[in-house]
């Protein structure tokens, strides 16, 4: 069982922009399509070139809670990892549960891929509209319910778009972490 400070070495939690960062994997908060989009979506695809969305039409699409993974193309990421978030209803659409499957099943497929760092964005935060501390709450419970389990990812950084974002991830590491400093 790992200790309390080797969970706070596995987690960082920085502002700053998802296709900049220099991980094994990033992760696409995607829609069901896998087609690109708006906010986090549409930045990576613009990033990643037009290979990215080739790649992700002979997909098929994926399911809400799910995840998929294709190349990082133009991006430093080598992996790209597709998470579908739920749209947010107000709490009545089993939307918890929905995105804490995001996280884990991202990390379940980083970790059969031997990928040893990843980035994730705040999933569902922006157009789906979840609430922000919510969505923060259940995505380094689901980290670090995986992590205390498994080796791999080793590193997971949570890339928060935007000051008040970044504060709120924080807060949140802080409470679930006892003692975490960022």
């Amino acid at each position: 069982m790992p200790t309390l400070e080797t969970l706070h070495q596995r987690i960082e939690i920085q502002e700053g922009n998802i296709v900049r960062q220099k991980v094994d994997a990033i992760v696409n908060a995607a829609n069901e399509r896998l087609l690109g989009g708006g906010g986090v979506d549409g930045a990576i695809h613009q990033a990643a070139g037009p290979e990215l969305l080739e790649e992700c039409r002979k997909l098929n699409g994926c399911p809400t809670g799910q995840a998929k993974i294709t190349a990082g193309y133009n991006l430093p990421a080598k992996w790209v990892i597709h998470a579908v978030g739920p749209i947010w209803h107000g709490g009545r659409s089993n939307e918890d549960a929905l995105l804490a499957s995001c996280y884990r099943n991202s990390l379940v497929l980083a970790e059969s891929r031997g990928i040893r760092s990843i980035a994730f964005p705040c999933i569902s935060t922006g157009l789906y509209r979840f609430p922000i501390e919510r969505a923060a709450d259940i995505a380094l419970n689901e980290t670090l319910k995986f992590i205390e389990q498994h080796d791999l990812p080793e590193r997971i950084n949570f890339v928060c778009y935007g000051h008040d974002t970044y504060s709120i991830y924080l807060d949140a590491a802080r409470r679930i972490l006892p003692g975490f400093s960022g």
